[in-house]
């Protein structure tokens, strides 16, 4: 038998025994298919004319609808809201506002930041762990804080130089702070250091903000200038917090 009548027989054989029609109705199925989804699809001729029914019957039952009553109720749900969400979101509200205050000084004393801080201790310092005094009346006893600023031995190509200002109280970690200070090395600007605060700044963040991190992100964001009118201080600060009374 020879390959021309052997490929014959075969084609004759799988067309009796219905193989062909099986094969070429799959494939239709499938091409029916592929067309129906892209008729149906976002972009498609079908969806196109569905939707264009739609807006036709819902637009102006919608529009001819009094919403007045739906109005009523949607205050009263938003009255809900911010009550109940008011207290959580208070502190963010605040902290947001007094970042986006304006700062008018282009300069300011690090003696002057210094006092700002330690006003800063004196209000939100730990007081766990602090021993009570009692003289005239009952107080926190004192804690120990220091202001350095710490030069960096080699410059920046010629002209710049950096430091870094640490604010360090070692009872309460959370009132330490570290400022990035770089300065234009020139006679006139001796003293004169740009500010650079690292604080995270996404909007969820914000409610958990310091005071005093809210001014060091103000002044740097204002570029507001440093002048190191000191780099060194120690001192004692007495918590403003009041022990609570023990009745015994």
């Amino acid at each position: 038998m020879s390959l021309e009548n052997s490929i014959k027989d075969t084609v004759t054989a799988k067309m009796e025994d219905g193989t062909v029609e099986k094969l070429v109705a799959e494939h239709v199925e499938k091409g029916i298919v592929k067309a129906l989804e892209s008729l149906f699809c976002g972009y498609g001729d079908v969806t196109k004319v569905i939707e264009k029914q739609i807006k036709s019957v819902m637009i102006p039952y919608l529009e001819a609808r009094d919403y007045s009553q739906y109005i009523v109720k949607l205050d009263n749900i938003l009255v809900d809201v911010l009550k109940n969400s008011a207290l959580e979101n208070k502190k963010l509200l605040t902290n947001f506002k007094d970042v986006m205050l304006p700062v008018e000084e282009k300069t300011i004393q690090l003696s002057k930041l210094y006092e700002s801080w330690l006003k800063f201790v004196a209000e939100e310092v730990d007081t766990n762990g602090l021993k009570v005094i009692c003289d005239d009346s009952a107080a926190y006893e004192s804690v120990e804080v220091t202001m350095d600023v710490e030069y960096a031995e080699e410059r920046v190509g010629r002209y710049f130089s950096h430091a870094t200002l640490n604010f360090d109280c070692d009872h309460d970690k959370d009132m330490n702070f570290s400022v990035r200070l770089s300065r234009y090395v020139d006679e006139k600007t001796d003293k004169a250091w740009d500010m650079s605060y690292d604080a995270t700044t996404d909007i969820r963040s914000l409610r958990y903000l310091k005071s005093f991190e809210i001014l060091l992100l103000r002044l740097a964001q204002a570029q507001t200038m440093l002048i190191l009118d000191t780099d060194s201080e120690r001192d004692e600060v007495t918590p403003e917090k009041e022990p609570e009374a023990e009745y015994r």
